[in-house]
């Protein structure tokens, strides 16, 4: 659960920076999501190729880090689905607080 509130911290304080130099909280939020998503992903990839590749990546099909084989545990959704759900939800928030007329959003 720490790994979950840490992950969703980092993804906000990466989204804010990007935000800051953009002036867009929707693109801050799919780059922190994308990074997170794309860790997980790769973790999950040596997963399959240590449970099901005979530890030979060259065994991977493309669509192995989406094994739902590899997903059971909580914590491996909420590691990427943490971050996502926070920066979107910090996006949504200052869309909405912001005056129409002030820029993009």
């Amino acid at each position: 659960m720490i790994n979950l509130v840490e992950h969703a911290l980092a993804a906000v304080a990466i989204q804010a920076v990007i935000a800051l130099i953009s002036r867009n909280w929707w693109i801050g939020a799919a780059l922190a999501s994308g990074y997170f998503l794309g860790r997980e992903a790769a973790q999950a990839e040596y997963r399959w190729i240590e449970q099901f590749g005979d530890g030979l990546r060259a065994n991977l099909p493309w669509w192995g880090a989406a094994d739902a084989r590899l997903w059971t545990q909580l914590a491996q959704v909420a590691d990427w689905l943490g971050p996502i759900l926070a920066t979107m939800l910090v996006a949504v928030v200052i869309s909405r607080r912001r005056k129409p007329g002030t820029g993009a959003g």
